[in-house]
């Protein structure tokens, strides 16, 4: 049996702290892409400054921000005055730290930091200077990184902080990735890196989601024995299978408590296709959990649930519809660093 987290950390191995654990900071990246974003880039910016303000408003949380050597960094303070911010001069892609920049580990109370082998979620996005973001990220922290020799995003893995991860095996074990390696060959590797000794397998993937299954558009734990999803709402949605299969394979783990909530329905885009929208992509700070919204009759209701799993935390929604067109939400756009 692999050993217990609380074990592994005596043993001087790594322990992947609960995202509900203290936050010594939130790591996140300014938005620059014209590109990428196109006319919506100032509405993203809107949203993306309501995030800051909510996790950095009152004191709650430090911000470390990223900011692109072709953005202003005047303007940017100016929409960010008043909060808690340190800024950063970088070279990055865009906003998808969850995925570009290293997962923070503790050993023997000491902070280190893992990265995985970055290929554009599959080859499928190539951005200037996402590849150097984790060492970058690590280099400003003051911790020494691990660099994994297999391809993943920090999306595809959830932690409950007691050694169980959740694990997206439509994105990890893709031809686009890992071909050659077996979920075994992951595990092993996922105990040496984040101490992880029980991973839970799922195989799902929304409609439109370019990173073929991430865990934090499907299941997201909210206690160390207790995972929430979505139920498909109304239920001849895109994603009504993939959700049913999610609930399935998490009820059907043993030690787990399975929470539903309802799903945003069906969400369209700019482009005429459907968007990976799920109110799972919310991220925990110190003081706040703050959860996407997206104009859906639905939204209230999920916000309402979380709340009910949250104590001493503040729930609150917040839109995320321009961010979503760009493939994710809250917590695609976030990394905690923990508090040592």
């Amino acid at each position: 049996m692999l050993p217990h987290a609380d074990e592994s950390e005596t043993a001087g191995g790594p322990v992947t702290p609960a995202e509900w654990e203290p936050h010594r900071a939130t790591w996140m990246a300014w938005p620059h892409d014209a590109v990428l974003w196109g006319d919506g880039i100032d509405r993203v910016v809107d949203e993306f400054v309501a995030l800051c303000r909510a996790i950095a408003g009152g004191g709650g949380e430090h911000i470390e921000l990223l900011v692109h050597e072709t953005s202003n960094e005047r303007y940017v303070r100016e929409r960010l005055v008043g909060l808690d911010v340190t800024f950063h001069h970088a070279r990055y892609g865009d906003i998808w730290l969850r995925d570009t920049a290293p997962v923070f580990v503790r050993t023997a109370a000491r902070l280190g930091a893992v990265a995985f082998y970055f290929n554009g979620w599959g080859g499928k996005f190539e951005f200037d200077g996402d590849r150097e973001v984790a060492t970058a990220v690590a280099g400003l922290a003051g911790v020494e990184m691990q660099q994994l020799d297999w391809i993943g995003e920090g999306g595809a893995l959830e932690m409950n902080g007691d050694g169980m991860c959740l694990a997206s095996r439509s994105c990890l074990l893709s031809s686009a990735r890992n071909p050659s390696l077996t979920e075994r060959d992951l595990e092993q590797s996922l105990q040496a890196a984040f101490g992880v000794n029980r991973v839970v397998w799922l195989d799902a993937n929304l409609a439109g989601d370019h990173t073929d299954g991430h865990i934090d558009t499907l299941a997201r734990f909210v206690a160390p024995d207790t995972v929430v999803c979505a139920e498909a709402n109304p239920a001849d949605e895109p994603n009504a299978i993939a959700l049913q299969q999610t609930r399935q394979a998490l009820v059907s783990t043993d030690g787990l408590s399975v929470v539903t909530l309802p799903s945003p329905g069906r969400l369209i885009g700019e482009e005429g296709m459907p968007l990976p929208a799920s109110y799972l992509n919310f991220y925990i700070a110190n003081d706040v959990v703050v959860v996407p919204t997206y104009g859906s009759p639905n939204d209230e209701e999920a916000v309402d649930v979380l709340a009910g799993h949250f104590e001493g935390r503040r729930v609150i929604g917040s839109s995320a519809c321009a961010i979503l067109e760009g493939g994710g939400a809250f917590h695609c756009i976030t990394q905690q660093e923990p508090r040592v």
